[in-house]
């Protein structure tokens, strides 16, 4: 990144990189501790998995030209929101607002802004749920708010974000009309699929319900209320009892 800035801030970028590197592993603890607990109480994990990266040095010197600011320390840290970046990837669209809100509720953790592609969907069809949020990091003598930006997408909504990242890539960030649309019509049946598979889940969940509710003895099913069950569902409820 030195090489970039417009003079010689190494040991001040350092000290950037040291607190990006740091907002990362804070905020990773914070949805990891909020992932287990979930899975205590309800045996079901949210979170499918993490990732998290610092924005390469060409990508942050890009956006600082397009915002037109100078290349320097100072004003990376306070015009570049997303330089450490984390992705948040979940099953289900419910999961998204349910991690959303739990991240906000945080004490120690600020929203300074937060933009829902999902509820308004860009113009290409992307879906995602984007959240810039501020946390102290304790040093030996200081105590600095840093900037990190979350993204909660599902399984679904993620595949369609990498495959239209390379395919645009391949073109400079100019496709073709016939293939945008392609690709909205793509990111219209991603939004389907996702609709459909928490519909799935939320019914899977019913049964459940219905079944803890009175229907199991010893983790049997009766066998007069195992006949109202579909069959792809009996199999998640246990052994069914067949006299």
């Amino acid at each position: 990144m030195g090489e970039l800035l417009y003079y010689d801030e190494e040991e001040e970028w350092n000290r950037a990189l040291l607190l990006y590197d740091a907002v990362l592993k804070e905020i990773s603890t914070k949805l990891e501790i909020l992932n287990n607990e979930f899975k205590l109480a309800h045996q079901y994990n949210p979170i499918e998995h993490i990732t998290s990266r610092i924005k390469s040095a060409q990508s942050i010197a890009r956006k600082i030209r397009i915002k037109g600011k100078e290349l320097t320390v100072e004003n990376i840290i306070k015009y570049v929101n997303d330089v450490a970046g984390v992705r948040i990837i979940c099953s289900f669209t419910s999961d998204i607002y349910r991690i959303a809100e739990a991240i906000a509720k945080q004490d120690d953790v600020t929203v300074l802004q937060i933009k829902d592609y999902i509820r308004e969907p860009k113009e290409n069809g992307y879906r995602s749920y984007h959240m810039i949020v501020s946390i102290p990091i304790f040093l030996s003598q200081d105590v600095i708010d840093t900037k990190v930006e979350i993204q909660i997408r599902t399984i679904a909504m993620d595949f369609w974000a990498s495959l239209e990242h390379k395919i645009y890539y391949k073109f400079e960030g100019k496709a073709p009309e016939g293939i945008r649309e392609e690709l909205k019509e793509c990111a219209n049946i991603i939004t389907f699929l996702d609709q459909k598979m928490l519909s799935i889940n939320e019914s899977v969940k019913d049964y459940h319900d219905d079944f803890n509710g009175g229907m199991a003895i010893n983790n049997e099913v009766l066998p007069a209320e195992a006949e109202k069950l579909p069959d792809s569902l009996k199999n998640l409820f246990g052994s069914i009892a067949s006299e």
